[in-house]
């Protein structure tokens, strides 16, 4: 089954259901303190967009927002892997959380950048994608591993090392460590997906 039909399928199951309440929603500009709204527009100023998606429940800690904001700058937009494999490392945190958000944000992005949708479908069925490159099979399996064993196993250490180098390792490390962060913030605070987009299914035994 294709991953937008599955969605949509997933989405009118859940059309009858109340999403649970936002615990941490936007703070009208008015509300703000005056930490809050320095760090509002210096976010402003450095993405050129409001303060969105997780950042509005890390703004109720505004210096925290705005070091994740630079740690994100860095990891989404500089890193030394290639954004097509970045964005599958995201996608696969996402799917970990299951972050709505996160994967709403990411999963185009991460097709736009060369990831194919066959691939984007599995991670969301919570399934080894079939068809991987060299590049796709070694940031699988060291962030399952991170994820599930808590640790990268000698061979897998040695495939990355030789595919993206010693920083590459470390930013993909970081990516999964700070989407990580990104997917816990928003699952406490409850942070609403867009219930206009897809959505995550549930994984089986979860």
């Amino acid at each position: 089954m294709r991953f937008p039909a599955l969605c949509t399928i997933t989405v009118l199951m859940l059309s009858g259901a109340a999403w649970a309440q936002d615990r941490l929603p936007e703070i009208p500009a008015a509300q703000q303190t005056e930490a809050q709204r320095d760090a509002s527009k210096t976010f402003l100023e450095d993405r050129k967009v409001p303060v969105f998606g997780p950042f509005v429940p890390l703004l109720r800690s505004p210096q925290l927002m705005l070091q994740a904001m630079s740690m994100g700058d860095y990891l989404r937009y500089h890193n030394a892997l290639p954004q097509k494999i970045n964005e599958f490392v995201i996608l696969i945190t996402a799917r970990e959380w299951t972050q709505q958000l996160e994967w709403q944000i990411h999963q185009p992005i991460a097709v736009k950048a060369g990831l194919s949708q066959a691939i984007t479908d599995a991670i969301a069925r919570g399934e080894r994608p079939q068809g991987m490159d060299e590049a796709e099979e070694i940031a699988w399996d060291f962030s399952t591993q991170l994820h599930h064993d808590k640790k990268v196993d000698d061979k897998t250490w040695a495939r990355a090392v030789a595919k993206f180098g010693e920083q590459g390792v470390i930013d993909m490390a970081g990516t999964n460590g700070y989407y990580d962060f990104l997917a816990m913030t928003m699952n406490a605070a409850q942070t609403a997906p867009d219930p206009t987009k897809p959505m995550l299914p549930p994984l089986p035994n979860h």
